[in-house]
């Protein structure tokens, strides 16, 4: 028997096109609303950096629905790096994985390597799917202010700096993800 597809949602459908268009969308993840953009398009990850006031030497992190959205941004991964990394995903891990050279520092910041999960928000990935990659995703806050767990604390934050708010429910984890570094297995940020 074959299966259809459900069809996908009309508000996922008109975030991607935001996305395709270089615009700024906030969208709910594991813990927080992300605040994401084309990670291809370096206007819309330097608007981003100014509407998050974020420093840009940190890097933001990428989230995707599968590996593969996520393979044009990085080294090839050796055998015991897959073992560490893969079977963590989907799910609120992020790694710290080796960028290949060609990465903007924009988005790795001043670190060879970037930040980068396969998301287990049924939503954040249906977006991913939808925009046909990667996306940036960074707390939709601004810096030093508490990360943003629903619609209404993502308008009153950062509503007229937005192109687009895909409202949803977050996950059910407390903090924003686990920040892990493959090539030690480090803890970086704990969930």
């Amino acid at each position: 028997m074959i299966k259809t597809p459900a069809p996908l949602d009309p508000a996922v459908t008109d975030a991607a096109r935001t996305l395709c268009a270089g615009g700024i969308v906030a969208y709910p993840t594991e813990a927080v609303y992300g605040l994401g953009c084309d990670p291809r398009n370096a206007e819309a990850v330097q608007r981003l950096l100014e509407i998050k006031q974020r420093d840009p030497l940190k890097g933001l992190i990428l989230i995707a629905a599968s590996f593969d959205q996520l393979k044009p941004y990085l080294v090839a991964l050796d055998d015991n790096t897959r073992a560490r990394v893969l079977p963590t995903w989907p799910g609120p891990v992020t790694w710290l994985l080796p960028a290949r050279d060609a990465v903007s520092p924009l988005l790795r910041g001043a670190h060879p390597t970037l930040a980068v999960r396969v998301t287990a928000h049924p939503l954040a990935a249906a977006l991913c799917r939808a925009f046909g990659g990667a996306l940036v995703s960074t707390s939709a806050n601004r810096s030093n202010e508490p990360p943003a767990r629903t619609a209404q604390q993502v308008r009153a934050q950062l509503g007229a700096d937005l192109d687009y708010l895909l409202d949803g429910v977050v996950g059910s984890a407390a903090n924003p993800t686990e920040i892990r570094d493959a090539a030690t297995g480090a803890v970086l940020r704990p969930a």
